[in-house]
């Protein structure tokens, strides 16, 4: 199971959806980092904390280029299958993860879709068991909506309205 390669891939609009996620985050990250050097302006801090601002700006600004960098390689290596017996994942830029979750051990199954997904017509799919959860990030609507039901029939799940 090392080296093949799952059935399923993720969306081909995940990597903008997580460049467009993480391009918030990497913004918000910029405006604190400005006021703390705007703070540090204003209250003439000492000149260590001035150091430490800046290692704090180059490792901002190393974050934000591995955030364009990464959903690119992380779309390439996602992947899952399912069947009867088992949902299978397969994930990871440096390291490959595999994980096999058995349908019998699956207690919940759900699908998440914020403002950035809904505009890309994706959703997250969160498959929970005993002891952990796992997240397939980004699939085209109808397609997780489908894979939502059928995990939910394999696993013998009884669907709950709120």
């Amino acid at each position: 199971m090392s080296d093949r390669k799952l059935v399923h891939t993720l969306s081909p609009s995940f990597p903008k959806i997580r460049m467009i996620s993480d391009t918030i985050t990497n913004l918000v990250g910029l405006v604190v980092v400005g006021i703390l050097f705007w703070l540090n302006y204003l209250f003439a801090w000492p000149v260590w904390a001035l150091w430490i601002l800046i290692a704090l700006l180059v490792f901002t600004v190393v974050g934000i280029i591995w955030s364009l960098i990464e959903p690119i390689y992380l779309y390439r290596s996602w992947s899952y299958q399912y069947d009867e017996e088992y949902l299978q994942l397969s994930y990871g830029v440096f390291k490959t993860q595999w994980v096999t979750v058995p349908m019998t051990k699956i207690q919940s199954v759900s699908t998440v879709q914020g403002p950035i997904m809904k505009r890309y017509h994706t959703r997250s799919i969160k498959v929970e068991t005993m002891g952990s959860s796992h997240v397939i990030p980004a699939i085209d609507e109808k397609i997780a909506l489908e894979l939502r039901e059928r995990l939910i029939e394999y696993a013998k799940l009884k669907e709950v309205d709120e």
